[in-house]
């Protein structure tokens, strides 16, 4: 830091306006670009259907309804809980700043676990019914690994490890300046989070150890704990859908596909199962707007 500042200090007076002018025009580019991805004007607010859950995301992606497994978690959820619902697209995120969150007669709520707590609430609804205490906890613990742990190495693949980038510019249509400052916020979070200070190398492993552990809980059930869908199920395939359908340019496309087929057979049975609309709610590869 001290030799970054003496070097500034020996620049005669134009130089360093030269680059204060230069540190202010790239802060406000910033700005705007992120501004633009992330937090757009908000709308007059719309007069919703009664009784119908409002669904806030980003909108659909190239192979998987959306680029944020908390999304399909979410809507998944909606479809599995047979809750009526409307989706919304859009970068309006929520009041802590994220995305996917609902709005239900008028009440905005934010997190995608916490949306369908109160839905839950609200409606009565409980997808773990038929399971016992020690399944709801083994279920909460598998789901705990898959968002706070396995999530986290999607961010890393795609921000970090992945040198292309085709996937992330064209499913949010950005250039590549603007995606380049929203990466620099993410490796900050990675970094805080911890797994971003590991090696492409060590990370892999640990990414495989999850996989392989869910894997090998999963086994040979239909779905996570047993023959009959539980709420968990929502979260488990939001994740995985991104590491099944939406892994190109990491090295580790079809890693699914040939490591653990059970994991790619579960996707693959939660998809016709919950998603008969599939093809209607993904891009193809951006080459035709998403119906639904």
């Amino acid at each position: 830091m001290e030799s970054i500042v003496d070097s500034f200090t020996d620049l005669d007076t134009s130089q360093k306006v030269l680059y204060a002018v230069g540190g202010i025009v790239v802060s406000i580019v910033s700005v705007i670009g992120l501004r633009k991805l992330c937090f757009k004007e908000k709308k007059t607010k719309k007069d919703y259907p009664r009784d119908t859950v409002i669904h806030h995301q980003v909108g659909r992606s190239p192979y998987a309804p959306s680029m944020t497994p908390f999304a399909v978690k979410l809507e998944t959820y909606l479809r599995m809980a047979k809750i009526p619902y409307q989706n919304v697209h859009g970068f309006q995120p929520s009041s802590k700043g994220k995305f996917t969150w609902i709005e239900y007669n008028g009440q905005a709520v934010a997190d995608s676990t916490l949306c369908i707590e109160f839905l839950n609430k609200k409606l009565g609804v409980d997808l773990n019914r038929n399971l016992s205490p020690a399944d709801r906890g083994v279920a909460q613990a598998m789901q705990v690994m898959a968002e706070e742990h396995l999530y986290w190495f999607l961010v890393l693949f795609r921000m970090q490890y992945d040198n292309d980038k085709s996937l992330m510019l064209n499913a949010f249509k950005i250039g590549k300046f603007t995606f380049w400052m929203f990466q620099r916020q993410v490796k900050k979070q990675i970094w805080s989070q911890g797994l971003g200070r590991h090696t492409e190398e060590e990370g892999t492993e640990m990414f495989k150890k999850d996989l392989q552990s869910l894997s090998d809980f999963i086994g040979t059930k239909k779905f996570l704990m047993g023959d009959q869908p539980c709420e968990t199920d929502c979260a488990v395939f939001g994740q995985l859908s991104e590491f099944y359908w939406q892994f190109m340019g990491t090295g580790h496309k079809d890693i699914l596909k040939d490591k653990y087929p059970n994991l790619a057979a579960y996707c693959e049975r939660m998809k016709e199962t919950f998603w008969p609309d599939w093809d209607q709610c993904i891009t193809h590869g951006g080459t035709r707007e998403a119906t639904k």
